[in-house]
């Protein structure tokens, strides 16, 4: 065998830190894309749907102010003398509804949450908990299974199927 094809006494160690930290890389740059994903996707649900609102909200306001006027002149026909009296009552009741409107708007809306990437978030917490070796982490239940040495069917960890 040449000298040069056999293995340095460090290299192994070398090939693991590398291997390592390039998986780390991959991980992390896999959750950045995970976020972005999830931030495009709630973005553009959110927009989606104010274009259908704002749409619906128009064609609603041209029919109200038909209603409205249709309204305002049935009251002047039927109760008032003045022809304008019918339409002050229908705007009063106007800025009722509105204010009633505004106030359930204000509410709603502080109810409201900013679009967050929750999995990517979670799934960062728990590589965080594996790398450093906090509780919670990967590592907790994988050093508990070797310290006591047993398999993981011995320790009853179940597959995704639900099958030990």
């Amino acid at each position: 065998m040449p000298p040069d094809s056999q293995p340095q006494p460090g290299s192994n160690v070398t090939q693991a830190v590398t291997e390592i930290s390039e998986r780390t890389s991959l991980l992390i740059r896999e959750e950045i894309e995970l976020a972005k994903t999830e931030v495009t996707e709630k973005v553009t649900k959110l927009v989606k749907g104010a274009a259908v609102g704002i749409a619906a909200g128009v064609f609603v306001v041209f029919g109200l102010l038909y209603l409205l006027h249709g309204f305002a002149w049935t009251l002047n026909e039927l109760v008032f003398d003045s022809f304008f009296w019918g339409f002050f009552v229908v705007a009063a009741l106007l800025f009722l509804g509105g204010a009633g409107a505004g106030y359930l708007a204000s509410k709603w809306l502080k109810g409201g949450s900013p679009p967050t990437p929750k999995m990517a978030i979670e799934e960062g917490q728990r590589i965080k908990a594996t790398l450093t070796g906090a509780r919670g982490g990967q590592l907790d239940a994988a050093a508990a299974r070797a310290q006591a040495d047993l398999a993981p069917e011995e320790v009853g960890v179940r597959g995704p199927d639900g099958a030990s």
